[in-house]
C-alpha cells in the first residue's frame, strides 16, 4: 500500500474557512494549505452559490484536516472528538481557554468549541495513571469531579 494518510473531514454549514482559520490560530506549527470553491456545476444538488468556499485543507501541528461547507444537514456530536495530550498544566489551561471561548465546558476534560466540535484536553500522564492498578480507582474518582483537568490533583490521587 502506498503511503496512506488519514485526514479527518469536518462538515460545517458555512463556517469552514472561519473555523480552519480559528484552529490554525490556536495550534502552533499550523497552516492553511488550500481552499477550493463551489462552481455553478451541481447547484441544483448542493445549493451553494458559485464562489462559496467548498473545502479548506489545513494542518494542525502537522496533522492534516479538511473543513467542508456542506450546508446545515449534519451537526457535530460527541461520538467523535479530538484529543490534545498536554505535558503541563499551562498547556491544558491554554487549549482549554482558547477552545471553550464561545463554546462550553463539559466534564472529564471534554469541551465543545464555538462550532460544536468536541475536544478532550488531556494530561499526557493520564493513560499511565489509569493503567496503574494501585492508583487507577483513586485517579478515576478525582477526574470524575473535574471539568478541566488539574494535573497536580490527578498525580496526588
Amino acid at each position: 500500500m502506498a503511503n496512506l494518510k488519514l485526514t479527518p473531514c469536518l462538515w460545517f454549514d458555512k463556517e469552514a474557512e472561519e473555523a480552519a482559520n480559528f484552529y490554525v490560530s490556536v495550534f502552533k506549527n499550523s497552516n492553511i494549505d488550500n481552499i477550493s470553491y463551489y462552481t455553478k456545476e451541481g447547484f441544483e444538488i448542493h445549493g451553494m452559490p458559485a464562489g462559496t468556499v467548498l473545502t479548506v485543507s489545513f494542518q494542525l501541528d502537522g496533522n492534516p484536516f479538511t473543513a467542508m461547507n456542506g450546508g446545515p444537514l449534519f451537526k457535530f456530536n460527541e461520538a467523535v472528538s479530538f484529543q490534545i495530550f498536554c505535558e503541563t498544566q499551562q498547556e491544558i489551561d491554554f487549549y482549554w481557554d482558547k477552545l471553550t471561548e464561545g463554546g462550553n465546558e463539559v466534564e472529564c476534560g471534554w469541551l465543545k468549541d464555538k462550532y460544536g466540535l468536541s475536544w478532550q484536553v488531556v494530561p499526557s500522564v493520564l493513560p499511565e495513571l489509569l493503567t496503574d492498578p494501585a492508583r487507577a480507582e483513586r485517579v478515576m474518582k478525582v477526574l470524575m469531579q473535574m471539568k478541566k483537568f488539574n494535573i497536580e490533583e490527578l498525580l496526588n490521587a
